[in-house]
């Protein structure tokens, strides 16, 4: 099944990029800017978004209900 994509798979994926978009705001907003006023928020918010990447990865890769590509008897 090269081919097959489920229905849920773009729904996932702008899951994926939302939240690996905001661990990227939250990494280059800590260096660029926060850290020039707040250090300790800056370390926080880097925390943050090395917390959400393992959460991005779960998102992208949980299983709908209308799914079907766990199915071995296709």
């Amino acid at each position: 099944m090269a081919g097959y994509r489920p229905a849920s798979q773009p729904r996932r994926e702008r899951r994926y990029f939302a939240l690996m978009a905001v661990c990227l705001t939250l990494f280059v907003g800590a260096g660029a800017v926060v850290r020039h006023f707040s250090v300790p928020l800056a370390i926080a918010m880097c925390v943050v978004a090395a917390a959400l990447l393992p959460v991005a990865a779960i998102a992208a890769n949980r299983r709908e209900p209308s799914d079907r590509w766990w199915d071995e008897d296709r």
